[in-house]
């Protein structure tokens, strides 16, 4: 099972709360803004989602 982690920079409010919960370092700052550079290293533990606050990550299993 593979997990697929995705951020709307529309919503991203760049606050990189994502970046150092990640256990296995998927997100990276970008402009700004979060971006998963190591989206398959994601485990699905949904950390990232509990820590964004304007709900900008989803995490989707394959």
């Amino acid at each position: 099972m593979a997990f697929i982690p995705t951020v709307d920079p529309e919503k991203c409010e760049g606050c990189e709360e994502c970046v150092d919960v990640c256990p296995v370092e998927v997100f990276e700052m970008q402009d700004e803004k979060s971006v998963p550079v190591n989206a398959d290293e994601c485990l699905g533990c949904d950390s990232c989602i509990e820590v964004c606050e304007p709900n900008a990550i989803t995490v989707e299993e394959t």
